[in-house]
């Protein structure tokens, strides 16, 4: 997946997400302050989104309309938007990927029907994604700094890096609920 970087942390009670501003044609920038986030569901999700433009707002708007089907819950709207996606004729053609937050969880979706809920509460998508991953990981591990200094440390590694991703940061940012624990709805 090409011309993006979307990132998300989770610290304390704060999760981030960021993403560049680049857009590309080809081998070409056409645009350099692109908004790839998106506030859902009365403020209280964020979606950050890479690949084809067109595709990856059709993913939002369908997501947007399943976290309004489901009242705001999360999980079941992901799994859900999964689903369609994955056995949708139209949908499963789509070219693109997505992370999605609320206050207490965090799930990558892909046309895979994939739903992953991370591990350590960081993920990531786009091309520079495993330059901010590996950069947000050991920040958290080797560091005290907050959700929003990780990202923003960690998305100049990944402008570093990666030819697709620029410096030009767009971040979101919600107060969280401590986890418990809850296992995710995975699925492959």
């Amino acid at each position: 997946m090409h011309a993006t970087t979307i990132l998300c942390v989770r610290r304390g009670d704060r999760v981030v997400m960021a993403s560049d501003g680049q857009v590309t044609l080809g081998e070409g920038v056409i645009k350099h302050h692109a908004r790839k986030l998106r506030r859902l569901y009365h403020e209280r999700v964020i979606a950050g989104f890479a690949g084809s433009t067109a595709d990856a707002l059709s993913l939002v708007d369908r997501f947007e309309s399943k976290l309004e089907q489901f009242h705001g819950n999360l999980s079941r709207a992901a799994v859900e938007l999964a689903k369609d996606w994955r056995t949708d004729r139209i949908l499963r053609h789509l070219e693109a990927m997505m992370i999605i937050a609320d206050e207490t969880d965090t799930y990558l979706l892909s046309g895979q029907g994939d739903v992953i809920e991370p591990d350590d509460g960081v993920c990531a998508i786009g091309s520079g994604s495993p330059y901010a991953l590996a950069a947000a990981r050991a920040l958290l591990r080797h560091t005290e700094l907050g959700a929003m200094e990780i990202v923003r440390e960690a998305m100049a590694v990944a402008a570093q890096s990666c030819i697709y991703t620029n410096s030009e940061f767009f971040s979101e940012e919600l107060a969280s609920k401590p986890r418990a624990g809850k296992p995710g709805p995975e699925a492959s």
